[in-house]
């Protein structure tokens, strides 16, 4: 039979879809449905900003997806699904979300008049803050006027007393001020969106006219930078230059309140240059990522506090010492990333230390370890950075971090255009005694402290030489600057490094799997990890499946293999798991006719993880450490609370069991909170 993939981003969407659902279960606290809604509005965004674009150009060229399907009924259906979820949260919102405020004495006032009590206040708002931001454009008197990505916008029908009609477009400041605005009576607080206190001021504004429209929209643009390969200048000037006109993309979106008068809604997309397939329908309200910032807190409506877990190092030895003598891992958020900062703080300070090199993806906005880093080279250290420019939405940060970096003495590396850098590896050098030593930390996520408090990863520390003599290795080459021509000439026999041998090794792996299968022995393959879409291996686990290989999946979002179809993938399961914490983390565990082998690493199953990235996925040989993750990943293909299976016709299914239920995250976190 043919192999079956599931569309990419049509599988995404079913992820996006399942933040959706959490944010209207039950049990989920009243705050946390509301910062999730945050989040599917923000990766809704993000989605419309960067893989829309390419349907769109798919669908215009008549491309085939992966499942040999045309893209106009990918981008058909995409956008159907995309309509459905969003009546859904319309009925989140308005049905469970703004009731419950209302029981906790919170009015968020949606699609309702502002009271009259509350008018005073209102206007001596808007008279005395608001209107300083507002900056009304007439479209006949203006046609170069151009919308912002994503900035909120009102379109305004006026008519003069001669029955004349203009056309107005005013911002929503929202950027400026806060998305929302607060007042309090007595025991009531009242919650306002800007966009109803400027529309209901609309008079102040056009003294001398009749508003006989006001309707909200914003447009979406693509985010796609365009480096060239053969640019030859330095790469940060390049994407400080791109970034200027990152918001002056295409559109891809055209999102409108309902009621716009055809003739009008046609004009302006035409003076804006805007697609008629990319008019979109909405509510009255965009934007509904500020929900992040909502003003009330309600205290007793959020998730159970987690304090994270402190590491029982010994405060009174050097970090260095108890690496060698034994491995440690971080299970972040679980466990404190203070241990992760104390080895990059004592690396800066420690006088036996002469050279540190980090890989640096996303820099936390007030990194304290690129603070460290900074020390270190300012002391004298040799610190190299390979810090990724190319980090979208977050190349302007990274580029602030690499100027101080290299201000402060320290050597930046820069990946190639066309090759980003996404391993997360750290090397420290000491010279004890006359000896070099070596350190290191081998992770899944983001030398990040911002986001290992959300994100689940495990960053490895050991002071395993074979292991970092290839991370050396990997930075020789790093600071050539070039694509891997002949990855042979490079030798990792520990490390899985993707433009040298990781695809390869995986399949091997694989393929250990079948051959233990046929031969009647023992055969099962566990995968954690975030997106699954690379046909070479999705391929090869369909044959390990037919041979008989039990492959247990957890797949966060993008999963493009189809599990249980009979004769290609039965043996498959595929399981999701979205809940408190993001699940980030990449694991591989082969059973090996009983000795099993266990890799941690930061390469997703992707395309462009695969073929278009330097990534590193690293061997578990501590047999603690190793029987901790097996166990932890264990604990997640238990979860009956916050998992769904992924069935073959790309659906969320809810696990059905009568057994005692399993939160995985709750789990874990007890797991590792057990005395030693």
């Amino acid at each position: 039979m043919a192999y079956r993939f599931f569309d990419r981003d049509l599988s995404w969407l079913t992820f996006n879809g399942r933040i959706l659902e959490l944010a209207a279960q039950a049990d989920t606290p009243l705050m946390e449905r509301i910062n999730f809604m945050a989040i599917f509005s923000s990766n809704l965004d993000e989605f419309y900003r960067v893989r829309m674009p390419v349907l769109q150009a798919m669908d215009k060229l008549g491309k085939l997806n992966s499942d040999n399907k045309a893209v106009d009924d990918v981008l058909e259906t995409a956008q159907q699904l995309i309509m459905e979820q969003q009546q859904q949260y319309g009925k989140v919102f308005s049905g469970l979300v703004v009731p419950k405020l209302k029981e906790n004495n919170v009015h968020l006032l949606v699609n309702q008049p502002i009271p009259k009590r509350l008018m005073e206040k209102i206007e001596d708002y808007f008279f005395a803050q608001v209107m300083a931001f507002l900056q009304p454009v007439e479209l006949a008197a203006d046609k170069k006027f151009f919308p912002e990505n994503n900035e909120l916008y009102f379109l305004i029908m006026l008519e003069n007393d001669g029955g004349d009609e203009k056309i107005f477009v005013l911002n929503i400041p929202s950027i400026e001020l806060p998305r929302f605005y607060v007042a309090k009576e007595q025991e009531q607080t009242y919650v306002l969106f800007l966009d109803d206190i400027i529309r209901y001021n609309l008079d102040k504004l056009f003294p001398d006219e009749k508003v006989k429209g006001c309707y909200s929209f914003k447009v979406t643009r693509d985010a796609e930078l365009e480096l060239k390969d053969e640019y030859s200048g330095d790469l940060s000037k390049q994407i400080e230059k791109q970034l200027l006109k990152r918001d002056l993309g295409i559109a891809t979106r055209f999102l409108h309140q309902p009621g716009i008068p055809l003739r009008i809604l046609h004009n302006v997309c035409h003076n804006w240059n805007i697609k008629s397939s990319s008019l979109i329908e909405g509510g009255n309200y965009h934007n509904l990522k500020d929900l992040f910032s909502f003003p009330v807190n309600l205290f007793d409506e959020h998730f159970e506090k987690w304090p994270a877990i402190y590491s029982r190092l010994d405060a009174n030895r050097s970090i260095f010492d108890q690496i060698e003598q034994k491995d440690l891992i971080i299970n972040t958020p679980y466990q404190s990333y203070d241990t992760i900062l104390r080895f990059f703080n004592t690396a800066a300070l420690d006088n036996d230390v002469e050279e540190i090199y980090v890989t640096v993806y996303r820099v936390a906005r007030d990194s304290r370890i690129a603070n460290a880093l900074i020390n270190a080279a300012s002391t004298g250290k040799k610190v190299t950075v390979m810090i990724e420019l190319k980090a979208r939405f977050d190349e302007a940060n990274n580029i602030k971090w690499a100027n101080r970096l290299k201000a402060a003495g320290a050597t930046i590396l820069y990946s190639v255009t066309a090759l980003k850098v996404h391993a997360k590896v750290a090397l420290v050098k000491r010279r004890v005694k006359g000896r070099s030593k070596y350190y290191g930390l081998l992770a899944t996520g983001n030398f990040n402290e911002n986001t290992a408090a959300i994100y689940t990863d495990q960053i490895l520390m050991t002071a395993n030489k074979d292991l970092l003599r290839e991370v050396e290795l990997l930075f020789i080459f790093l600071a050539r600057r070039e694509k891997p021509s002949s990855p042979d000439l490079i030798k990792f026999k520990h490390l899985l490094v993707a433009q040298f041998n990781l695809q390869q090794r995986f399949l091997e792996l694989i393929d250990r799997e079948i051959g233990n299968a046929k031969n009647g022995l023992p055969a099962s393959i566990i995968i954690k990890i975030n997106n699954l879409e690379e046909q070479v291996l999705i391929r090869k686990l369909y044959d390990a499946s037919q041979a008989g290989v039990k492959i247990s999946m957890l797949v966060r979002s993008i999963c493009c293999l189809v599990p249980g179809v009979k004769g290609m993938s039965e043996n498959i399961t595929v399981k999701r798991i979205v809940d408190r914490f993001l699940e980030h983390g990449r694991a591989f565990i082969f059973h090996n006719n009983g000795n099993p082998e266990v890799y941690l690493g930061s390469a997703d199953w992707m395309n462009r993880n695969i073929y278009r990235r330097i990534e590193v996925c690293f061997p578990v040989y501590d047999e603690q450490i190793k029987q901790q993750i097996t166990d932890t990943i264990n604990l997640q293909l238990q979860d009956n609370v916050q998992a769904v299976m992924l069935n073959e016709h790309i659906q969320n299914i809810p696990v059905k069991t009568t057994e005692l239920a399993v939160q995985s995250q709750h789990a874990i976190y007890e797991y590792l909170n057990k005395p030693a």
